[in-house]
């Protein structure tokens, strides 16, 4: 079977990784167990000292109890309180420590009951010293039972120490069993790996010499067309960009000339724009105009009608002061043949009089007072009069206004149809000018991708040519590298 380049190296690289997971597993898998077996170790030196650290608490609390008794000082209880506190909670720690082995466990047991005792015979003893004395308690202790419960708390003590340090033995022998099989492991692997890693390249290295020699003869023979037809493409190139270059300035000529002819309608365009703009713009104004005269005029018109009903007014008002001034004229004579009768009436009479007397005077003042009004009536009557006049004669000032603003407006009128005329003319104009420049700009366009293009196709008709040469060197290089007899 023909296996390609890539496939052999693929298959070389896999056989290592392989035998490097291999050796990675077996190198973890003993590591773990390692650590496992130091796990267990330290395990085991931890159940040993708290072992002695709860055998040491109960020598404490011996040693507490026997200070107090000899001299009876309760300074000397304080080793003896702080060993019974401490004893409880050593003893659950001994048994989760060793909740695995059920064997210490029934010695934790023993060990527990045993202490228990111990402590209830140091508890009396102190108790007894205390209320006894001395000679109480030293009789209390020769019986020798503080004694003996601490013979059988030493000899469990000593058991599981036995019992953790043939453990520890045994785990530690096993630590060093599992080291030593990591490294023959590792050492077995690392060799078998480095072994099939030598055959596996030297296989590679042949199998690839004798592929590379055949595939650089074949490029060689490809190279050396390749350059031929690289020259003959370089060649052509640089005379089709002599020609496209000659044809892009000429168009880039025609399309200055364009633009300038674009340039020049556009502004023509702008300026006729502009001209409708201001025609339609004075229209505007001159029938702003036109309708604000009208509008003054109906103002004119309502005004002279007021004025009109103010003469009504005032006529009417003339009236009324000529009934008033008729009113007092009686009440002035009534006033008088009162002040006769009230004369003629004597004593009984008088205040009447002056009543009477007081109308008269009022109806003078009213006769006098309505004389003024008609004189006022009587100007105002003749400033409407004046009024009227002349707000006619504005009005007829303001119609003849209006008409000249009718003609001005058809005026204005018939500029802005020409000038609009003009305009559309001009874009007309415009618009064909900016076609013609985007024509021109396109066929602009086309010449320079084109010249790009030439460009392009002779720097790649170049690169070809070096890469030609330069495979042609390679392929040589190649050949001496893989045949060390190849000129």
């Amino acid at each position: 079977m023909s296996w390609t380049f890539g496939r052999k190296l693929g298959v070389g690289f896999g056989l290592s990784v392989v035998m490097l997971l291999l050796v990675g597993t077996i190198a973890y898998r003993s590591i773990d167990a390692l650590i496992e077996n130091n796990k267990r170790v330290s395990h085991t030196h931890a159940v040993l000292e708290k072992i002695a650290t709860t055998l040491s608490l109960v020598k404490d609390a011996e040693t507490g109890q026997r200070g107090f008794v000899i001299t009876g000082d309760p300074a000397f209880l304080e080793p003896y309180e702080l060993a019974t506190r401490g004893l409880r909670a050593d003893i659950a720690e001994l048994r989760r420590q060793t909740a695995d082995n059920p064997r210490q466990l029934a010695r934790i047991d023993d060990f527990e009951a045993a202490l228990q005792g111990k402590l209830e015979r140091l508890r009396l003893v102190i108790e007894q010293r205390r209320s006894g004395g001395l000679e109480i308690a030293t009789n209390s202790i020769q019986t020798g039972l503080g004694k003996q419960y601490m013979d059988d708390i030493r000899r469990i003590a000593s058991e599981m120490e036995q019992e953790e340090r043939q453990l520890l033995e045994r785990r530690s022998a096993a630590a060093e069993a599992g080291a030593q099989s990591a490294k023959v492991g590792v050492g077995a692997g690392a060799l078998v790996s480095l072994f099939i890693v030598i055959v596996a390249g030297a296989l590679i290295t042949r199998s690839l010499g004798s592929q590379l020699g055949a595939a650089v003869t074949s490029i060689r023979s490809s190279s050396a067309e390749l350059q031929a037809a690289a020259t003959q493409q370089a060649s052509g190139s640089r005379e089709q960009l002599s020609a496209t270059t000659e044809v892009a300035t000429t168009v880039r000529e025609l399309l200055a000339t364009s633009r300038q002819i674009t340039d020049s309608a556009q502004r023509v365009s702008r300026v006729a724009e502009e001209t409708v703009t201001g025609a339609r713009t004075g229209s505007g104004i001159v029938k702003d105009t036109h309708e604000t005269i009208a509008a003054i005029k109906r103002q004119m018109d309502v005004v002279v009608g007021h004025m009109l009903e103010l003469g009504k007014k005032s006529q009417q008002a003339g009236g009324i002061l000529d009934l008033v001034n008729e009113l007092a004229e009686q009440t002035n004579i009534l006033a008088i043949n009162a002040t006769i009768e009230a004369a003629g009436a004597g004593e009984s009479g008088r205040r009447f009089s002056v009543v009477a007397d007081e109308i008269r005077k009022l109806a003078d003042r009213v006769g006098g007072s309505t004389k003024e009004i008609r004189g006022i009536v009587d100007d105002m009557r003749a400033a409407v009069n004046t009024t009227v006049m002349a707000t006619e004669s504005g009005v007829k000032a303001v119609d003849a206004g209006a008409a000249r603003f009718a003609d001005v407006t058809a005026s204005f009128e018939r500029i802005a149809a020409l000038v609009g005329t003009t305009t559309e003319a001009a874009r007309e104009i415009e618009l064909s000018t900016k076609q013609q420049a985007t024509a021109v700009e396109q066929v602009s366009s086309a010449i320079g991708s084109v010249a790009q293009a030439t460009r392009e196709s002779d720097a790649s008709a170049k690169q070809t040519l070096q890469a030609a040469s330069e495979l042609t060197t390679l392929s040589r290089d190649l050949l001496r590298v893989v045949d060390a007899s190849a000129t």
